[in-house]
């Protein structure tokens, strides 16, 4: 809601909020199974070349490095849209995903389980 109230407006342009190492998460979402794929970093040059190129660009903070997803390995990431969280400090890009999303061969970062929170 808004201060006055209202819900707030949907197609509203919100501008990214990078934290204090210039980063801002990401998560790529297929765009047609909207299966949750991968969680990556951008900061605002990734987020640039990913808007320009229409290709997942992230920004690795290991190599302190850009890298384009499918780049080497062939497993593409076709941006379809980018989205924002309410707060702006976090990113969707819903994608064209070809291969596998994540690194280890799966179709996604996010097959495995951790314990359920005890009640």
């Amino acid at each position: 809601m808004t201060e006055s109230g209202a819900a707030p407006d949907a197609d509203q342009v919100i501008d990214p909020v990078f934290g204090a190492d210039g980063l801002i998460p990401v998560i790529a979402q297929d765009a047609l199974s909207r299966e949750v794929l991968m969680l990556a970093w951008m900061d605002a040059e990734a987020l640039r070349r990913t808007r320009e190129t229409g290709r997942a660009t992230y920004f690795s903070r290991s190599r302190q490095d850009y890298w384009v997803k499918g780049e080497t390995s062939g497993h593409t990431q076709t941006v379809r849209d980018i989205r924002i969280d309410c707060d702006g400090d976090a990113l969707l890009l819903l994608v064209d995903q070809v291969g596998p999303a994540c690194h280890t061969g799966t179709p996604t970062c996010f097959d495995h389980r951790t314990p359920a929170v005890s009640s």
